[in-house]
């Protein structure tokens, strides 16, 4: 593995699966390997992980929120500071939290990346499923 792949790395696929024939675990590399870290970082709970034990989203502390402007605002401050802690290889371009779908419960998390190795943009959407404590954000 030489120049950008190299800096990317490579781990275990997400979710770690085994390739084909027992060939050993499926793995992921490049960007790949990026985007399911970027996953992985949003889905985890801060504590989850005992030796980075502030490793994490904890987007989970807002599970039956109700959804407001402010909870808007925190869902997208603490995914900012959760890939800007935790992903040096990639440049935050944006962190956008779509209401679209409040009234279903779900708050769309669309984050827009740069590769720093590979100078390649990527957009990944995160669906949070806030649930129960739904009501429409202009008060009605």
């Amino acid at each position: 593995m030489a120049g950008a792949d190299a800096f990317l790395g490579r781990g275990w696929a997400f979710p770690p699966r085994f390739a084909a024939a027992g060939e050993g675990v499926a793995m992921a590399s490049g960007t790949d390997d990026v985007a399911e870290s970027l996953a992985i970082l949003l889905a985890t709970r801060r504590g989850e992980r005992v030796l980075l034990e502030r490793y994490g989203c904890d987007l989970a502390e807002f599970l039956f929120a109700e959804i407001t402007p402010s909870l808007v605002g925190q869902v997208r401050d603490l995914v900012s500071d959760a890939i800007l802690e935790y992903e040096p290889r990639v440049q935050l371009n944006s962190v956008e939290v779509g209401t679209e779908r409040a009234d279903e419960g779900v708050l769309v998390v669309a984050v827009d990346y740069t590769v720093r190795a590979t100078n390649s943009r990527f957009n990944m959407v995160w669906p949070f499923h806030v649930d129960e404590a739904v009501r429409p954000l202009d008060g009605g």
